[in-house]
């Protein structure tokens, strides 16, 4: 019994001796899991697989820069008359964000029925223009343009500018044109001129009073159906209560049916000035004018946009087909 007594047991020794010395510090037992508080959100599990197909999801396409450009100024035209919308929009779509809406004028919402066949009226396809001449070649007889003034329908100036004659100027004809020497010394070229004016005049109603000469200044046939000429109204004559078919001028015009004098002086004319009284005869009988050119006159198709750019029906025409196509057509 002593014997056994005094022999000491290996597992009692390794628990008796100190950590570090041969032996592992036992590790504590794992705690139970804490129950999460009402109303805390522990980490979101896997969702659970969804039963049945999986529709498509949408995707979205990405325009560029150019291309939403395009949509945006084609849908401006289409809402100013200019472009036609497409067969499959024909019932109507809302412009994109960040154009300005255009506001109808005589209380019409856009799209109404206009009556008695007139055309939806456009401020902006409408136009008045004004040429001040010189003298130039024998004795200062041929005349040729030394000034031109474009304005608005609501009169703000357009375009405005003197212009250099193609041949010497031998009279200035100051007394009526108002131009002098001092004026042409740094105009235009009449070439460069031209150029601008007449990208200003497509495509749009022109207004002028005895506009021919003002044509003839420039050199320029426009298409008859979109000139107006107030010097051969005679709606505005019946208005002044002069003979109808007598050509009555701009200033007596001007005075009696819009009270205000022009042509006053010895400076000459003002171009700017004859082009926005020009444009405010024709407002005065613009409604009555149109509707009876709009009866006596076949509708004319509208015209293509200015800017080729917003049409791709042009590459339509014979120039861009391939010469065997288009050589056996009639």
């Amino acid at each position: 019994m002593g014997e056994r007594r005094g022999v000491a047991r290996p597992g009692l020794a390794r628990a008796c001796m100190p950590p570090g010395k041969g032996q592992m510090t036992p590790l504590p037992p794992p705690r139970a899991p804490q129950p999460a508080p009402k109303g805390a959100q522990g980490p979101p599990g896997p969702r659970p697989a969804p039963r049945g197909p999986v529709p498509p999801q949408p995707r979205s396409k990405k325009r560029s820069r150019r291309h939403q450009r395009f949509l945006e100024r084609r849908a401006l035209l289409e809402q100013r008359g200019v472009l036609r919308p497409p067969r499959h929009q024909q019932g109507g779509r809302d412009p994109p964000q960040g154009l300005p809406e255009v506001a109808p004028r005589c209380g019409k919402a856009p799209g109404s029925p206009i009556p008695n066949g007139v055309p939806p009226l456009r401020p902006a396809k409408y136009v008045a223009i004004d040429c001040e001449m010189v003298g130039t070649g024998p004795r200062g007889r041929q005349s040729e343009l030394a000034r031109c003034s474009v304005v608005g329908y609501h009169g703000d100036v357009i375009y405005d500018k003197y212009v250099r004659p193609q041949l010497p100027v031998v009279d200035y004809r100051t007394r009526w044109s108002g131009v002098t020497k001092g004026h042409l010394r740094n105009a235009i070229p009449f070439r460069a001129a031209q150029a601008e004016i007449l990208k200003i005049l497509k495509d749009k109603i022109v207004v002028g009073h005895a506009i021919h000469n003002d044509f003839q200044a420039l050199k320029y046939f426009h298409p008859k159906d979109r000139t107006r000429d107030t010097s051969r109204i005679p709606l505005l004559n019946q208005k002044a209560g002069m003979p109808v078919r007598a050509s009555a001028s701009l200033k007596n015009l001007a005075k009696h049916l819009l009270h205000k004098k022009i042509q006053v002086g010895c400076r000459g004319h003002s171009s700017v000035e004859d082009a926005q009284t020009a444009m405010e005869l024709y407002r005065l009988v613009e409604v009555q004018w149109e509707t009876e050119l709009a009866r006596s006159q076949p509708p004319r198709p509208p015209s293509p946009p200015a800017d080729p750019s917003t049409d791709s029906d042009q590459y339509l025409d014979d120039q861009y087909w391939p010469t065997d196509l288009t050589a056996g057509s009639p």
